[in-house]
């Protein structure tokens, strides 16, 4: 079962002095079918509710990204890291000189658009330390963030005569993150 919730009620259960929560569950699940569940250990992951933004908006960006590196001659996952720059959406990092590939190679594993800049050096005692922007791919971002994206994109095209869908069909797109 994979469904949201709200918790309800944090205690500590004395015998065992864990935190014990109840949820309320937004799916309306048959009674015996937690039943069956109760009192088996369970893989729990708790994290806040973010909407998940749709495949049909994320394609089309992909769809537009495609044609206007094509019109415009430029390398596509390129032009895909630039945007995501431009958009701004990293956090910076402290990180002693010799660590600095290792911190690049775990945080690039995560994706295409997954990278680091180095965007500022400091000392500390003797010490060498780089200030790292490690950058955020799309796969991350909220429906804010995404439609910030594909709005910059559709503006490109439209620049160089590439047929976009109308701002409705857009936004449509972008709504039925909303319904998820």
């Amino acid at each position: 079962m994979q469904t949201t919730a709200i918790i309800t009620d944090i205690n500590i259960d004395y015998n065992t002095k864990k935190p014990k929560i109840t949820l309320l569950l937004d799916q309306r699940e048959s009674i015996s079918s937690l039943e069956e569940i109760k009192d088996n250990k369970l893989s729990v992951e708790i994290k806040k509710y973010r909407k998940s933004r749709s495949l049909d908006a994320n394609k089309y960006f992909w769809k537009l990204l495609q044609e206007i590196c094509e019109a415009t001659n430029l390398d596509t996952i390129e032009d895909y890291k630039r945007r995501v720059k431009e958009l701004g959406i990293f956090r910076q990092f402290k990180i002693m000189a010799q660590d600095v590939k290792t911190f690049e190679k775990i945080w690039t594993e995560r994706g295409i658009a997954w990278f680091c800049e180095i965007a500022d050096t400091e000392y500390i005692a003797n010490t060498e330390f780089k200030i790292i922007n490690a950058y955020y791919g799309s796969s991350s971002y909220n429906t804010k963030q995404m439609s910030r994206l594909i709005d910059n994109l559709v503006q490109d095209c439209k620049a160089v005569g590439i047929e976009t869908k109308t701002p409705a069909e857009i936004k449509a797109l972008l709504e039925s993150w909303d319904k998820k």
